[in-house]
């Protein structure tokens, strides 16, 4: 269970910061920055923080199914699960929002999958550090 609350609370407000970051950056907006635009960028952000919630928590629960099951797999260590579900969340990112808009291409595909491929990267990594209990070993009965 504590596994999912990782997801559902890491995953929709680094993915949310990062896809308003990706879209101002395709919309050109860093081309002239200064510290009150920055300041706008984490206003929008902080007022736009309950839609990334709203309209991610249920991928970012599904990325958690995803790492609960590949956990119970023996044979794929924590540092693959956490590259499997980041490439999943890339792949399902990057179709979701990379074909919208006038641009299309290689570097729209990279950007908008790192919106997904980072918080499910994080959102593992904190699961395998948190919410994986410690096994005891088994102990034979005679």
């Amino acid at each position: 269970m504590k596994r999912y609350l990782i997801f559902a609370a890491i995953g929709p407000f680094i993915g949310g910061f990062l896809l308003l970051l990706a879209t101002t950056y395709q919309s050109g907006y860093w081309t002239e920055t200064h510290g009150g635009e920055v300041a706008k960028l984490f206003a929008v952000f902080a007022k736009s923080l309950q839609y990334n919630y709203l309209f991610g928590i249920v991928p970012a629960l599904m990325f958690g199914a995803i790492d609960d099951i590949l956990m119970h797999v023996r044979s794929i260590s924590a540092v693959v699960r956490m590259l499997l579900v980041g490439v999943i969340a890339f792949v399902a990112a990057a179709l979701t929002y990379a074909s919208h808009g006038p641009d299309s291409g290689l570097a729209q595909f990279v950007i908008y999958g790192l919106v997904g491929f980072v918080p499910g990267v994080i959102s593992s990594w904190a699961a395998h550090k948190y919410a994986e209990e410690l096994q005891a070993p088994a102990t034979s009965a005679r």
